[in-house]
């Protein structure tokens, strides 16, 4: 890999800012005091399912002011405390039994970690005493590895299993630390039975230290200042720029630049700009190769992106002829997606970078250079029979909840996700959320209740079938009377699994399930719903379902026959080899 490399990056220092002093806390048992510290810290919310190993947690969680939320399923309380934490910018608190519960959480932290949430896991763990002797749901290096469970690496950037309170201070300037810093931070503490009813005397608790950013030196910033106002740049757009949204229109109308996003990014620049060229990658848009094809730039300015499969597919054609310029706050970012491309990295937090890079920026030079724009589609008009086709769901969900509404949009992975990418269009960021990179099923069917309980307003999930049926919290939601909406593309089928088996040259392998009732789930649950048959139903449901007071259900039978827009993910597999050799149905 050919790498330009800055001559100064600045290495992450802790400081403590004055109006952080110390405090002190009252004396109490270990979980009070640090539910007391966390507090201090910024939480707000715990979500999880309570078990005997974690009964004093819980007794501390429901004496204390943060707001406890008791799930179904601890895969259902992570992705809601997942989608409350990127939603509220404030670290949440999963918390979990011994066992079964720890591990029925894993999915959700890994989520986490690719997402970019602050998240801590606060697990019960078996007491040492008791290890080793087949105690209930043991939770000990007899019966679980130790490494990466309570132990840093790819799943937590910080775990520990506490063995003494004399380690509470240290813990908590830990996580002071991790949850202070730019990006996402997940972490574990794990905490023994003994442990959790210790007393802890009454002390000053530990100062909160701040990271601050890494940034480049002045000279670089002056010379991509000048490189960037000399040549040909296009701005790649990800989630990591969320928080930089007037700094990257600024920089765009400055420079006449076109723009593109990740699927994640969407939003983050206004997708009716006469500058944005459209999204990348999965469900991605046209126009975008097009304006490649036509006049590939000397630049792409990368702003908070990894660039991975789900958002660039690793196409050759968005390389720019003098190299990518990537601005990430993780160093290991750049270079990893194209390791063959030229590459300028940039370690430092995006809206930072960008504040400081406009003060040098000269006014605006050049009308923007866009060869095609990403246009209005033209709406399709309601069929009076038949199931409803995806497009024209998507037109009403703008139309409706997206243009007439402030609720926030989810879309699954599958179908949902590949439809809302190419179909939606967001003018501000935060108003669309998606997980491409990790990608789970039942993230946003279950993380719509958490979203909606941190927003305290309305959350639509757009999810398949297969999703809802996998891992939803109707009955939580219902308990918390959370404004959660879930518009389900319902085909009796694994929607994407069948459609992407066949392309490949394979035969689906018992895709088709049986159709699901989910108005009568819904309300089983003490929720509520309308079933929507034909295209000319849908307004009326969706506009009940904004209307609803608690959560809802609009249960959408979709035209199967409709083949998502996902093709480029069927080329990238063929390309790693998926492809059938026997010249399968297609």
């Amino acid at each position: 890999m050919s790498v330009i490399a800055l001559k100064d990056v600045s290495s992450e220092r802790l400081v403590q800012t004055p109006a952080e002093s110390s405090s002190e806390t009252r004396a109490g048992t270990f979980v009070e005091v640090l539910l007391g510290r966390l507090e201090a810290l910024g939480v707000r919310s715990a979500f999880g399912l309570v078990g005997g190993a974690i009964a004093p947690l819980a007794h501390a969680l429901a004496l204390s002011r943060l707001e406890a939320f008791h799930f179904r399923h601890e895969g259902g309380a992570g992705f809601a405390a997942v989608e409350a934490s990127l939603a509220s910018g404030r670290p949440t608190v999963l918390f979990t039994t011994t066992g079964p519960g720890l591990l029925n959480a894993l999915t959700p932290v890994a989520a986490g970690r690719w997402e970019g949430a602050k998240l801590l896991m606060l697990s019960g763990s078996t007491s040492s005493a008791q290890r080793g002797r087949w105690a209930c749901q043991e939770t000990s290096s007899h019966t679980l590895p130790q490494s990466g469970l309570f132990t840093s690496g790819p799943l937590f950037h910080y775990a520990t299993t506490v063995e003494h309170p004399a380690e509470l201070d240290s813990v908590c300037a830990r996580l002071a630390s991790g949850f202070a810093r730019p990006g996402g931070f997940i972490a574990h503490v794990s905490l023994p039975l003994s442990v959790q009813t210790a007393q802890v005397p009454a002390a000053s608790s530990s100062p909160l230290i701040r990271p601050v950013a890494p940034a480049c030196s002045s000279e670089d910033l002056a010379e991509l200042a000048r490189m960037l106002a000399e040549r040909e740049t296009v701005l790649w757009v990800g989630f990591g720029a969320r928080h930089a949204a007037a700094e990257v229109r600024a920089l765009a109308e400055r420079l006449g630049a076109p723009v593109m996003s990740s699927p994640r990014g969407k939003g983050i620049f206004p997708e009716r700009h006469p500058l944005y060229l459209g999204s990348t990658g999965l469900g991605g848009h046209a126009t975008v190769d097009r304006y490649f094809i036509a006049r590939r730039p000397e630049h792409v300015l990368v702003l908070g992106s990894r660039l991975s499969e789900p958002t660039s597919f690793w196409n050759p054609l968005f390389i720019p002829t003098q190299g990518f310029i990537h601005v990430d706050v993780d160093p290991e970012v750049p270079g990893s997606a194209y390791p063959t491309a030229r590459v300028l990295p940039v370690q430092a937090e995006v809206k930072g970078f960008l504040q400081r890079l406009l003060e040098l920026l000269p006014a605006p030079r050049r009308a923007p250079r866009v060869v095609e724009g990403l246009a209005a589609e033209s709406a399709l008009a309601p069929r009076q029979e038949g199931p409803v086709r995806p497009r024209v769901l998507m037109e009403r969900v703008q139309s409706l909840i997206i243009d007439r509404s402030d609720a926030v949009v989810m879309t699954e992975s599958g179908n949902a996700f590949a439809w809302g990418n190419q179909h939606l269009r967001f003018e501000e960021p935060g108003r669309y959320r998606v997980s491409t990179g990790f990608g789970s099923m039942g993230h946003m069917a279950s993380g719509v209740v958490g979203l909606a309980l941190a927003r305290g307003g309305k959350a639509v999930a757009i999810v398949g079938d297969g999703s809802m049926l996998m891992n939803n919290e109707l009955s939580t939601a219902a308990q918390y009377s959370a404004p959660a909406v879930w518009i389900i593309m319902n085909d009796a089928q694994y929607g994407m699994v069948e459609q992407g088996m066949r392309a490949l040259g394979f035969q689906p392998l018992e895709t088709a399930i049986p159709r699901a009732d989910f108005v009568s789930i819904a309300r089983a649950c003490g929720a509520d719903g309308v079933r929507v048959e034909h295209e000319q139903e849908l307004d009326s449901a969706l506009e009940a379902a904004l209307a609803a007071r608690g959560p809802f259900v609009v249960d959408v039978a979709i035209d199967p026959h409709e083949t998502a827009p996902w093709m480029r993910r069927i080329q990238n597999l063929i390309v790693q080899g998926a492809e059938s050799q026997k010249g399968g149905e297609r």
